[in-house]
């Protein structure tokens, strides 16, 4: 099949784009920088940026299914309007090309309980879906994986703070999966066409609140445990200065990351696991996996130096 991978350069994207080869898929990129992008054997690379949709059209013909896989949220704050314009430039772009299919990760939350984050993954949804091609929808919450902003978050506030004061966010349920199954399912979907029109979602074995990833991070990595303080007047936004303080991810994300975390992400429907033959690792293994990505990435990256 010949797919088209928006977003390859992320945290997930640059994870599918070799899988979908892999799996004897045919993958063209579109990406703003070619230069900046060292592609996979045999992926056609197309230079272009959805804000301008004269500089996307060519990547979009003879492609039977488009991965949609950008957001603006590390761009700063209209993260929202510019989201709504790039997805909406992307389903034209992807009518004129006539192609059959689009794939959409997205989040994970009740529609009446979503942070400003959320509500604009959804609008995306909702932008995507307003057209003639089907699309389908993958919805997750925490990813775990190296690169993943939410969980660089999770793992350096537990490896780095030896006491936190935190707000009641620490308390909401979430369902991390591990990006290894989330590119599982984005491979799953493509190779069947029944799911085409349908929203599902994702999640790993656990349901866990914050505060429990904070731990359970802190345990598998061998440090210290924190001393979580739970304080009912300590906003999100207040709270996303501190992590902003011990993190290195970026205010831009951070701060709709920290928001979006009192919005509970659990699974409800599980219809996709049992059309996929996906068996979702523990948090546990997700973790340990993460850590091994990263001291891979490192060394290679010793070694090119």
């Amino acid at each position: 099949m010949q797919t088209l991978v928006t977003g390859a350069t992320g945290f997930v994207g640059s994870r599918l784009v070799p899988a979908l080869r892999e799996a004897g898929h045919d993958v063209s990129v579109l990406v703003r920088d070619a230069d900046g992008y060292d592609p996979p054997a045999d992926v056609t690379v197309f230079e272009g940026d959805l804000l301008e949709p004269d500089t996307v059209e060519a990547a979009f013909e003879g492609v039977d299914a488009v991965y949609y896989l950008v957001h603006s949220m590390g761009r700063g704050v209209g993260f929202e309007r510019r989201d709504r314009t790039v997805a909406t430039n992307a389903r034209r772009a992807a009518e004129a090309a006539d192609v059959d299919r689009l794939i959409y990760l997205g989040g994970l939350g009740a529609d009446d309980d979503l942070s400003p984050h959320l509500r604009s993954r959804r609008e995306v949804e909702s932008v995507l879906a307003d057209g003639t091609v089907a699309l389908t929808v993958l919805r997750a919450a925490v990813i775990v994986g190296d690169g993943s902003a939410s969980f660089r978050m999770i793992r350096q506030l537990a490896t780095r703070l030896p006491v936190m004061v935190t707000p009641r966010w620490v308390h909401t349920p979430c369902q991390p999966i591990a990006i290894d199954d989330v590119i599982a399912y984005l491979r799953c979907v493509l190779e069947a066409p029944e799911t085409a029109g349908e929203s599902y979602e994702i999640g790993g074995p656990e349901v866990l609140t914050y505060r429990e990833m904070l731990l359970e991070t802190a345990r598998i990595l061998g440090g210290h445990e924190p001393i979580i303080v739970p304080v009912p007047v300590l906003s999100p936004r207040l709270s996303s200065y501190w992590v902003q303080l011990v993190t290195d991810v970026p205010a831009a994300v951070a701060r709709p990351l920290i928001d979006g975390m009192t919005t509970p992400v659990v699974v409800t429907d599980r219809r996709l696991e049992e059309r996929c033959s996906v068996d979702p690792v523990p948090f546990e293994t997700a973790v340990y996996r993460s850590c091994v990505d990263e001291s891979e990435r490192i060394a290679g990256r010793q070694r090119s130096v």
